[in-house]
């Protein structure tokens, strides 16, 4: 009998014969998602990615894809009665994110290391997974929105604008998003919470994870010592016009907009504002010197066949928490530009620009770079 009516995600078949994998990170959307997609009658696979092995900071912090997170997916699993697969990445996860993180900060640059993960390990080797076990989708507990015309997807903000991580799959290739589906991008977070406890799921009240998976309790320069112990070398701390006033204990130990750790007496709290790695040195200026309205970017990504047609409806968002900012793009010289509306502190190489242009919608998504430089 011909399918006339779509199901829930998009797809002419019945949710029985509709085969999806769902990436399972242990935590309470995920694990949502799965109840739901068996609930619906769809047929479930879980995977989970078992990405590092630092078991003793794991137990003490929030992080994502720990032992713990894990063990909580496969109960989960058992609880639904689905198939699950653990898939052991802590090779391909070092190789394609954390050594990219390390030798980005050792740059100078602020990296972030979620969006690198999501590109890299969890929609390309595992979208090769699914595709390998030809799955009709990929499904994942990610906060974002995205419509599907004729095969086609475009990317949305999440309903929850506290929750919506877009930004942090800026860098989804097209065909990856035509293959992905986001059960959560309509819902509120206490309402995934509602869902998961009506679903009797164990993982209903967990906290959510809130440190990068491999940075135990925060502590960023811990890793580069790890994986790069010689990195820490004395250097200069210089203000903007030059001069040396002081020496820090190595570069790793900043970011763009620090404060703490500078240990300098001066009139005016001093602010990290520039880090030339090249020189060793860390530049300090005042609060306003760290305010830009201009960036560079590089290696960029878009989900639009013509940015440029959006300028007079473009916005940015230049860290993860902040807000769309009106903004225009321009290419020079193969210099990608932005220009904000309005000037932004601490903006920071190694951090993304995304792009936005709101419609009937909500908030599409078109796409992004990478920060190379600001001024």
């Amino acid at each position: 009998m011909r399918i006339k009516k779509k199901n829930s995600l998009g797809l002419l078949k019945s949710e029985k014969d509709t085969f999806v994998v769902v990436a399972m990170s242990g935590g309470v959307d995920s694990s949502t998602v799965a109840g739901l997609m068996k609930k619906e009658g769809y047929n479930v696979i879980g995977i989970t990615l078992k990405l590092y092995d630092d078991i003793k900071a794991s137990a003490k912090s929030r992080q994502c894809c720990s032992g713990q997170d894990v063990v909580d997916a496969k109960r989960v699993s058992n609880q639904l009665n689905i198939d699950h697969k653990i898939l052991y990445y802590q090779k391909k996860f070092k190789e394609g994110v954390i050594d990219n993180f390390v030798e980005s900060y050792l740059k100078g640059e602020t990296p972030i290391p979620c969006t690198q993960c999501n590109q890299t390990v969890k929609f390309r080797d595992l979208y090769d997974v699914a595709k390998d076990l030809k799955a009709d989708a990929l499904v994942t507990g990610h906060y974002v929105k995205s419509l599907n015309n004729n095969g086609i997807s475009e990317m949305y903000r999440a309903v929850d604008h506290a929750r919506d991580q877009s930004y942090f799959l800026f860098n989804t290739a097209q065909e990856q998003l035509n293959y992905l589906r986001f059960p959560l991008g309509d819902l509120q977070k206490k309402e995934t919470r509602e869902i998961a406890r009506e679903l009797n799921l164990n993982v209903a009240d967990k906290p959510d994870s809130q440190d990068i998976c491999f940075v135990p309790n925060g502590d960023y320069s811990s890793v580069i010592r790890k994986f790069k112990p010689e990195s820490y070398k004395k250097g200069d701390i210089k203000d903007l016009n030059g001069k040396v006033i002081g020496t820090h204990e190595g570069i790793i130990n900043f970011t763009i907009g620090q404060r703490k750790g500078i240990k300098i007496a001066n009139k005016e709290p001093l602010y990290i504002v520039k880090i030339n790695s090249l020189k060793n040195e860390i530049i300090v200026g005042n609060k306003h010197d760290l305010e830009v309205d201009e960036i560079e970017l590089r290696n960029l990504n878009f989900l639009c066949d013509d940015i440029k047609k959006y300028n007079s409806n473009l916005f940015a968002k230049i860290r993860s928490t902040g807000e769309l900012i009106k903004t225009k793009i321009s290419f020079v010289d193969n210099i990608v530009k932005v220009k904000l509306d309005k000037k932004e502190s601490g903006v920071s190489p190694g951090q993304a620009c995304v792009f936005y242009s709101k419609d009937s919608v909500g908030d599409k998504v078109l796409g992004g770079g990478w920060i190379e430089r600001s001024y």
